[in-house]
């Protein structure tokens, strides 16, 4: 008799447990512990291969061992009910439940004891923290007896919750960054994707490329961007600039180091970072390669603030151009004439096919024959097996490492974070995070073919890179 998909899961799952204790019995580090508030260390398996391998596929086995077992409505439910956990988890971390509980310790505090501290109806709070706890952010330890779990730890910012209770709108100054990225998710967020269908639905933005045509937009009520709503929001202004302190340390350290081989250009190469910011990007390169010319470009209010944080950094660099900060809008002529890469990090994500096509397109007028186009952007996984990936002729590292059947390819909700990253561009900005085939179609239009997908170790989705090569640009 034929082994069922559930002996199939069973025998990864069952194999892949012996393989992470028996890698971390060897290693010297330990399996996490659910009740464990969370810490750098605790994620010390994953730096070893076969351990972050083994872990991914516990939890693809166990995920599509739960969907096959679990009723569908259930199942359905979860998806369904997704904005009720939300709304809850946003209703206990706003009023500094977590603080509290951290404050509390591993034996808990009682609802009464949460609601005399923030003010906070108990009841409603037991019943938002035991919503929660079913899906282990929390733990009830008693009858209305909450405390944390390594997962409701992430939302910590460290601060006292006196402090995060009497100025909440400072709460997340000195954290990870990583509350501060949930609190705009579960705020301005939240509230877009509530209009994701109605902008959808409408004809006169169904098919826009817009981005004043966003759910985002909808949401506040009128043809505003992000960046001009935080001018006027100065709080959750200053908390996005938070978060995205808190993504870029989610990244690998100086991943812009093997992200392509550097080594392989000239001396006196040029880097181009296209819509760079300060400048973050280059850093690595500026410590690693200091014979290369480096240019950051971006607007002029982002240019004055990277020059002071250069000379900090690296004095005296700007001065003696070995790097050129430079005020450009990429969406009008590329003034460099000469670059031996073109660096464009996390920038296309941002914008809606038309709009990335012009950005590419500048650059191809820019463009030597010799010059790289490097992209760095989440490269979105398939659900399923793509058949041509295989063949002999496929680009080098198109196709992601993919997980054995019957599990999905791309290892299931295990896997979730680019796809929530693509959801958060639409709702926020009308654009999209993209997969392989979509990027090089994307590319061709604008006169671009790639050549080869440099993948980081882990295949992190924050930073593949696409390194692509001017061609001849398709008749119109």
């Amino acid at each position: 008799m034929p082994a069922t998909a559930l002996r199939e899961l069973l025998a990864i799952l069952s194999s892949s447990i012996d393989l992470l204790e028996s890698t971390c019995d060897a290693a010297g580090v330990a399996v996490p512990d659910l009740h464990e508030p969370f810490t750098p260390p605790s994620e010390a398996f994953r730096a070893i291969p076969a351990a972050a391998e083994a872990a991914s596929l516990i939890g693809a086995a166990a995920l599509q061992i739960e969907a096959i077992v679990t009723p569908p409505p259930v199942t359905l439910y979860r998806i369904v009910g997704g904005n009720f956990r939300s709304a809850a988890l946003r209703a206990v971390f706003e009023s500094g439940v977590t603080e509290l509980l951290r404050e509390a310790g591993p034996q808990g505090m009682h609802v009464r004891d949460i609601g005399a501290a923030n003010g906070q109806e108990p009841e409603k709070l037991a019943r938002f923290l035991r919503a929660l706890a079913t899906h282990h952010v929390y733990r009830e330890v008693a009858p209305n007896v909450f405390t944390n779990t390594r997962i409701s730890s992430l939302i910590d910012t460290g601060n006292p919750s006196k402090e995060v209770l009497a100025n909440p709108d400072k709460k997340h100054s000195g954290s990870t960054g990583m509350s501060a990225i949930a609190a705009h998710h579960l705020d301005e967020v939240f509230k877009a994707a509530a209009f994701a269908w109605e902008t959808l639905d409408d004809p006169k933005t169904r098919h826009s490329g817009e981005p004043l045509d966003s759910p985002f937009c909808r949401s506040i009520g009128k043809p505003q961007d992000l960046w001009a709503h935080y001018k006027e929001n100065k709080m959750r202004g200053e908390r996005f600039g938070i978060a995205m302190q808190g993504m870029e340390k989610m990244q690998p350290q100086d991943a812009i180091v093997t992200a392509f081989p550097w080594s392989t250009l000239p001396k006196n190469a040029k880097i181009v970072d296209v819509g760079g910011g300060i400048g973050t990007s280059c850093f690595g390169l500026a410590r690693h390669f200091p014979e290369f010319k480096l240019v950051v470009q971006d607007l002029p209010q982002v240019v004055k603030q990277a020059g002071e944080i250069w000379e900090e950094k690296f004095p005296g660099v700007v001065e003696t151009g070995r790097v050129t900060l430079q005020e450009h809008d990429f969406f009008t002529t590329q003034p460099q004439k000469d670059a031996s890469v073109f660096l464009v990090k996390q920038i296309l994500h941002d914008w809606s096919d038309p709009y990335c096509v012009k950005i590419l397109s500048q650059l191809w007028e820019a463009a030597a024959p010799d010059t790289t186009l490097l992209i760095m952007e989440s490269l979105v996984p398939l659900a399923c097996h793509d058949p041509e990936l295989d063949a002999p002729s496929a680009i080098p590292g198109a196709a992601a490492k993919e997980a054995p059947a019957p599990l999905l390819a791309n290892y299931g909700a295990t896997n979730d974070m680019s796809y929530n990253i693509d959801m958060v561009m639409f709702f926020m900005f009308n654009s999209q995070e993209r997969t392989f085939l979509h990027f090089q179609k994307l590319l061709a239009s604008a006169g671009w073919e790639i050549v080869k997908v440099h993948r980081q170790a882990g295949d992190s989705t924050f930073v593949q890179s696409i390194e692509a090569k001017k061609v001849e640009k398709p008749s119109a």
